[in-house]
């Protein structure tokens, strides 16, 4: 019989990399609906910005346990919780920027100028989050 001192709990295999950047798109794909979901229904009670913010955190906490359970296997910490409003913050530089260049600097048309730039952001967004959300391997033990 083993017992718990013997033998190490082994980790759930990681998903190999183009399989992570698909669990973590549709992840996107269910926070987004998640998100307008909870703004529409916020919106019948509250200002339009108190359903916004609200509806926001909600999403955001829900997209982090999300990705910890199906896009990473990895256990949520309160640090890697703490961490993950980078990948937001991310999201938010680049998708702006986007905005901007697609719309300012090549005169293309607005209406579809943030769907382009959030799908340029999607691979840098999802670098933040496996930094956050993957635990670091010491130098003596790559290898």
């Amino acid at each position: 019989m083993r017992t718990a001192t013997t033998s190490p709990t082994p980790r759930p295999a990681m998903r190999p990399l183009p399989r992570q950047m698909a669990t973590f798109a549709v992840v996107g794909v269910v926070n987004t609906g998640t998100y307008y979901g909870l703004y529409l229904l916020f919106l019948m009670r509250l200002p339009y910005l108190f359903a916004h913010v609200l509806a926001f955190l909600l999403s955001m906490t829900g997209s982090f346990f999300l990705n910890a359970r199906f896009t990473y296997r990895t256990r949520p910490t309160w640090r890697k919780f703490l961490l993950f409003p980078l990948t937001n913050a991310t999201n938010f530089v680049i998708t702006t920027a986007g905005v901007y260049v697609i719309v300012g600097v090549l005169h293309a048309g607005s209406r579809f100028a943030p769907l382009l730039a959030s799908a340029a952001a999607i691979p840098v967004t999802f670098v933040v989050s496996r930094w956050v959300m993957l635990p670091r391997v010491a130098e003596g033990e790559a290898g």
